[in-house]
């Protein structure tokens, strides 16, 4: 009671004794009845009590202090990836060491408070010898210390591993948070052993159908001088490429580039393996599985018109800088003989043209769902382009004449992004021509550029966009777009606008709406095997909202027959399925679902690849070990004297009980054996004065 004698409380209870006083002496001071020695008792315990009562009620805080001891706390974590359990050293004993790690954990359980891990590519609560750990991640060991054991007494981290880390952050720099002492149990082997592997593959997961790709392979070997290994690469189970390396080092590095035709669509398959060696300590490093997703990316664009001009060069180019896309341009009677149905997109350089020479093509290609982009100029044919098409209409009364405009951009266009640097150019560009007329057009547009005659800014659009039953339809009011060209190419400082407006304006005239009212879709097309796979859904009705209300099923199917049926969860509007992990091999899956009298189907594929990360190296990595430890003032050993660090902690002197000081203030009132005393020296008060019939 740290502030029970201060002055202002020596004087409350000089106040209260006082008063304590005059109440006993008007009680016992006039009294002639009671023995003298009684009496003075009897005043004496009124006086305490009234003391004891007006102290309670004016006294200050009392403050109290206790002591919590916390003994110190003892991390053990063992590695429980593949590399420690199946790389061990000459003399390794698995069971004893097992027994060793107990009997420490019980040693230090006598006198510390003993918190055991084991990690790998996750990390878990007590202690697994399994080894089954796909990865190895020290950093994830580090953060959930953090996180459990933040501002507690931590006295030592002991950790059992082979030093090879291959997930997460560098442990030197993670332990640092820690900042206490490491010690290391040396796991594994140092000796590098007789072994070749595939240790590397550098590629690129899409490939575009008919083009060449590269896979870059790193092939290391160790102690193996003086042998030849075939390295061979299969697509989907079938060998395209075979190559002989001869390992010239005990220590061998090869980078071999490959390169491979994507001439299927589709996700495939590729095996790299190289050929096993005699007396290898492992051959699961041997083989990598990669796939390579092969798409028909190229889409094919006409460019069509019935006479040659500059812009046709502009448009060309432009377009092709995109190697997903492939131009044919067509010019007079060839017209005739194309066949629309081969393109995604048709850009009609002023046509109809006057001449009517595309006449048959014309007519062929009004009959197809084709996306089609208008280049209106002085050469069109403005009766017949009214006629062929409902959307634009160029009402010319007779007149024949052309007029210059310019543009400006539509400051609410957000179809695709355009470089707002870029658009400020246009202010600059000579005008385009087109004929001139009164501009009608029909139904909802979005408009990318307006036009500007004079200094005078309309609204009427320039390069303008409708999308009509599934349908892309552009059209640009205006020729000499190779003048803009030129412009560009005065100034070295300026933005390349016009390919990029050209590049986008096809991009988002090619590509397809999805209106399918059915989707199932996984998050990734390849899964590691110890990621969890998941699948999502979306269903819409016939206004194309997107509802949830019927039950969605799914089968899936694994390569190898087996199938497993599922129920996706219902979330919001849409449906999410976690199947969790899988092993490796490829998966095919069939969803369904009805809503109202319909039957809805869709279709899909991934791919789950094996993790070997844990045979990439096989060599421990002590010297990492050994610096983990020397850095936080800890040792490393060998498994055989594990048994040691108990006595190496208690040495150091670093792991200590911290006793946390406990402080409170309560009123003196709060305290019940006061309350006691209190209710014994009034009873015994009472108890006297009725024995003297004073009561």
């Amino acid at each position: 009671m740290g502030n029970f004698f201060s002055a202002t409380s020596i004087f409350t209870f000089l106040a209260c004794l006082l008063l304590g006083c005059a109440y006993a002496w008007l009680l016992y001071g006039t009294n002639r009845s009671l023995a003298k020695n009684l009496k003075l008792s009897l005043a004496a315990l009124r006086i305490l009590v009234v003391t004891l009562i007006g102290y309670l009620i004016f006294a200050p805080l009392v403050k109290t202090l206790s002591y919590n001891p916390e003994k110190p706390i003892i991390v053990i974590a063992n590695d429980n990836s593949i590399s420690v359990k199946e790389i061990v050293a000459n003399g390794f004993n698995q069971q004893k060491y097992q027994q060793d790690l107990n009997t420490l954990v019980n040693q230090l359980a006598e006198k510390y408070e003993v918190k055991t891990y084991s990690f790998s590519d996750s990390v878990k609560d007590g202690l697994d010898y399994s080894g089954k750990g796909k990865l190895s991640n020290a950093s994830a060991l580090v953060s959930k210390i953090n996180d459990e054991l933040l501002n507690r007494n931590v006295g030592a981290v002991i950790m059992a591993s082979d030093g090879i880390f291959n997930r997460g952050g560098n442990p030197l720099y993670e332990l640092n948070k820690i900042k206490v002492p490491i010690y290391t149990i040396a796991m594994g082997d140092t000796i590098a052993r007789r072994d070749v592997l595939i240790a590397n593959i550098n590629y690129n997961n899409l490939a575009y159908l008919d083009n060449e790709f590269m896979l870059d392979i790193q092939i290391q070997a160790f102690e193996s001088k003086g042998e030849t290994a075939q390295l061979t690469i299969a697509e989907n189970g079938i060998i395209i490429k075979k190559q002989n390396l001869n390992i010239d080092a005990g220590s061998f590095v090869k980078d071999v580039e490959v390169k491979l035709k994507a001439t299927k669509v589709g996700v495939q398959k590729y095996t790299i393996a190289i050929s096993p060696l005699k007396n290898e300590i492992t051959t699961k490093n041997n083989t990598q599985t990669i796939f390579i997703e092969v798409i028909d990316g190229k889409q094919k664009v006409l460019l069509a018109s019935a006479v040659p001009h500059p812009d046709l060069a502009t448009f060309k180019q432009a377009i092709e800088q995109n190697k997903n896309y492939e131009v044919t341009l067509a010019l007079a009677e060839d017209l005739n003989t194309i066949d629309p149905k081969l393109f995604s997109l048709a850009i009609l350089y002023q046509l109809p043209d006057q001449g009517s020479i595309a006449n048959t093509f014309m007519t062929k290609l009004t009959n197809l769902n084709i996306s089609t982009w208008y280049i209106v100029g002085a050469q069109t044919n403005i009766s017949s382009l009214n006629q062929v098409q409902k959307i634009l209409n160029l009402g010319r009364g007779g007149n024949s004449a052309t007029q210059e405009i310019f543009a400006y951009p539509e400051p609410s266009f957000t179809a695709f992004n355009l470089a707002e640097e870029s658009l400020k150019q246009l202010n600059d560009y000579d005008p385009l021509l087109m004929p001139f007329g009164n501009v009608r057009i029909n139904g909802n547009y979005t408009t990318v550029l307006n036009q500007r005659i004079g200094k005078v800014n309309t609204q009427n659009p320039m390069l303008f966009f409708v999308n009509e039953n599934s349908k892309k339809t552009g059209f640009l009011l205006g020729e000499g777009i190779w003048k803009w060209k030129l412009e560009e190419a005065k100034n070295e400082q300026n933005i390349p606008l016009v390919n990029e407006l050209i590049s986008k304006t096809v991009q988002y005239l090619s590509v397809k709406d999805d209106k399918r009212k059915f989707k199932v879709y996984s998050s990734k097309s390849t899964y590691d095997e110890n990621e969890d796979v998941i699948l999502n859904a979306t269903l819409y009705n016939d206004a194309y909202e997107s509802v949830n209300t019927p039950d969605v099923k799914l089968q899936l199917k694994y390569a190898g027959g087996k199938t497993f049926n599922y129920t996706f969860s219902k979330q919001a509007t849409a449906y999410r399925l976690t199947i969790g992990n899988l092993p490796q091999g490829n998966y095919t899956y069939a969803a369904k679902t009805v809503l109202g009298n319909k039957e809805y189907s869709a279709n899909g594929a991934f791919y789950v690849s094996a993790i070997i990360a844990e045979y990439q190296q096989t060599t421990a990595n002590h010297q990492l070990l050994n610096t983990m430890a020397q850095q936080s003032n800890g040792k490393m050993l060998m498994p055989a004297n594990l048994l040691s660090i108990a006595y190496e902690i208690e040495k150091s002197g670093q792991a200590k009980t911290i006793s946390y000081e406990d402080r409170k203030y309560e009123e003196l009132i709060s305290l019940q054996w006061i309350f006691a005393l209190l209710v014994v020296l009034l009873t015994a008060e009472w108890f006297f004065r009725k024995r003297n019939g004073e009561v």
